[in-house]
């Protein structure tokens, strides 16, 4: 239960980046179309995290310490471009433009994410 609710929270989140940063979009022919895609994008933005991210923390590990963690906003970034491309490989229409979009819709699922899983009880 508790990964169908984080699935829904980073839904929630990516819906609110294509709210805020035109270079991210999402389309469909009716809401429900829409919904079903950013739950679709939103578990692959899930299962993207969970490989990909422990992998690049260890290798990149003297890029966190340089920067003072800054280096996580381009590699969540580098994550969220990733993203957009398995999504319009599987048929989902999810778009991130380029990497400044990615950078910020990044940075608001993150906060979005961060919000709502304090508001929301365990």
């Amino acid at each position: 239960m508790k990964i169908i609710l984080k699935i829904i929270v980073v839904a929630a989140a990516l819906w609110v980046a294509t709210q805020l940063v035109s270079g991210i979009t999402v389309s469909g022919d009716t809401n429900t179309t829409m919904v079903l895609t950013l739950l679709g994008v939103a578990l692959i933005f899930g299962l993207v995290n969970a490989v990909l991210k422990p992998i690049i923390h260890t290798l990149g590990c003297a890029f966190y310490i340089l920067t003072l963690g800054l280096f996580a906003l381009v590699v969540n970034a580098g994550l969220m471009l990733l993203t957009s491309w398995i999504a319009q490989q599987l048929g989902l229409a999810f778009h991130v433009e380029g990497f400044v979009s990615a950078l910020w819709g990044a940075l608001i699922v993150g906060v979005v994410s961060w919000l709502l899983d304090l508001i929301l009880p365990d």
